[in-house]
């Protein structure tokens, strides 16, 4: 049987794609392609393209590739944008999922493993995050995918759905030179692409209550992500119980300033960062334990600070070098 991946052609889904197939397992992508890239997507991985909200061919494509679950990656994901475009955010994360959940009823699928987020915990009251830190999220972004997680919450009891939702951290690196990350609006390619262009790279705020001023967030590499949900995948296959959300955190948090000095470390390229505003919808700090994920879900922290800046800026160059 076959693992469904919406919003597989982009950075996260295909590195999610690539842990599947590294196993051995069947996959498939359904994508809009409105952040995603078909490039990302393997030649000889089956590919819809439509969005979630397309009722009709998310439910043909359950019914037509022998599905055994899916992971739900699709959606609107920019925190600060979400601030600015509520309704479109809501639409995307919360009426998308809500449709996906209705064709899986549907078509009698009854596995999925959801793409949760660090947002939803807006900014804790505690230096290190669990499974039962209360959420408080502070953008309309971390509010849908809360809701994500209370839909799948109520699908469940309504139904035989088996589920999991993983709460991402700031998920950076590559795992192959040719997927990385495009995102507008994440600080590892806003960096790189200052680099590459011969731009200054720019701190957003460095007057947050942390030790340096600015953000400390909990750094992960995306591929140990993707790892952890082949392993939710697989449990959840097997009738494994899984608990309802995961942190995949590192425990150890780090600074935009000290992500700076990383990156003038690794590349070589020595700057000093230009600070501007603050984003809105960026908590000063959240770091995670990923103590519950290490023990369900092969959670583990492969690879160093450095190895995630390294990674990235070698996928980002070969993207440079190509267009």
């Amino acid at each position: 049987m076959t693992w469904l991946v919406t919003g597989g052609a982009g950075y996260i889904g295909s590195h999610v794609v690539k842990a599947f197939t590294d196993t051995g397992t069947d996959v498939m992508v359904l994508d809009s392609l409105s952040s995603g890239h078909r490039q990302f997507v393997p030649a000889d991985v089956a590919f819809v393209h439509a969005n979630v909200l397309d009722r009709e061919t998310v439910t043909r494509t359950l019914a037509e590739h022998d599905i055994a679950g899916v992971v739900h990656l699709a959606g609107f994901k920019y925190a600060g944008v979400s601030v600015q475009r509520p309704l479109h955010t809501y639409e995307q994360n919360v009426t998308g999922t809500a449709t996906l959940l209705a064709a899986m009823q549907d078509t009698e699928v009854g596995n999925i493993v959801f793409s949760s987020s660090a947002s939803t915990f807006g900014t804790p009251d505690v230096d290190l995050v669990t499974e039962d830190t209360p959420p408080a999220p502070e953008s309309p972004y971390g509010e849908t995918k809360l809701i994500g997680e209370w839909l799948l919450r109520d699908q469940a009891r309504a139904t035989a759905l088996r589920h999991t939702s993983l709460r991402y951290f700031n998920v950076v690196g590559s795992g192959a030179p040719e997927l990385y990350d495009t995102s507008p609006h994440n600080l590892f390619p806003l960096v790189l692409d200052a680099l590459v262009a011969g731009r200054t790279p720019q701190i957003n705020g460095d007057d947050y209550p942390t030790p340096d001023g600015t953000c400390v967030r909990d750094y992960v590499h995306v591929s140990d992500l993707a790892v952890s949900h082949v392993a939710a995948a697989r449990a959840l296959q097997s009738g494994a119980t899984l608990d309802p959300v995961y942190n995949l955190g590192s425990g150890e948090g780090v600074s935009v300033r000290q992500i700076m000095s990383a990156i003038a470390r690794v590349t070589e390229i020595d700057f000093d960062p230009v600070v501007v505003a603050r984003r809105p919808g960026d908590p000063a700090r959240i770091v995670a334990s990923g103590d519950r994920a290490a023990r369900d879900l092969d959670w583990q922290m492969r690879h160093t600070l450095d190895d995630m800046v390294a990674s990235a800026w070698r996928a980002h160059r070969q993207a440079a070098e190509h267009g």
